[in-house]
């Protein structure tokens, strides 16, 4: 199945809303429409810069790999440099969802400046972390890590020295990277 995220090693070009599979159409329709004043979604997805539309598709894969895309109901940010993530509104039952998934915990997910998160377990690189601020409506975030801190010791360790000391933040060929070796069943490296 084609991402819509090209190979690092080739050109990575701008893409057009018409460049996408159907699939991935279908799954941001209603959802990007308003974004930065777009009117459509394909006006918003056409206007994104190239680590957007990347960031945006790593994300979407991502969340539907965990059948969690049905839950953000309007996109209200994307960024694919210095992180890899997106803002959005979601529908009520996301929060209960993250709660009773095996596949999420609440262990070290909250920012200071936030009601709450979820990290994804279950992987030492690449993974999400959710963000939510309460409000009327709760305004959600998710991202990707670049290392997991409740994988394992080793990761959490990494994830420490590398982003939390060292203030990394991937960009979204360092995610695409890792995802790509992680599905390959590769160990990634520093």
């Amino acid at each position: 199945m084609n991402l819509g995220v090209r190979d690092l090693y080739s050109s990575v070009t701008h893409l057009s809303w018409r460049d996408l599979p159907i699939d991935q159409q279908e799954a941001l329709s209603g959802k990007l429409e308003g974004l930065w004043g777009a009117s459509t979604d394909d006006e918003a997805f056409d206007s994104l810069t190239i680590d957007k539309q990347q960031a945006l598709l790593l994300v979407l894969s991502r969340m539907q790999a965990r059948n969690l895309w049905s839950a953000v109901r309007k996109i209200t940010n994307v960024y694919g440099e210095g992180g890899v993530g997106i803002g959005f509104l979601a529908w009520p039952m996301i929060r209960s969802t993250l709660e009773r998934s095996r596949a999420f915990t609440r262990l070290f997910a909250n920012h200071k400046d936030t009601s709450g998160g979820f990290y994804e377990k279950g992987q030492a690189a690449s993974v999400l972390h959710f963000l939510y601020v309460d409000g009327d409506p709760p305004q959600w975030f998710v991202h990707f890590d670049l290392h997991s801190p409740v994988h394992s010791p080793g990761s959490a360790y990494k994830h420490l020295r590398y982003e939390f000391i060292g203030k990394i933040t991937p960009d979204w060929r360092m995610i695409h990277k890792n995802l790509k070796a992680l599905r390959r069943g590769i160990k990634t490296k520093e």
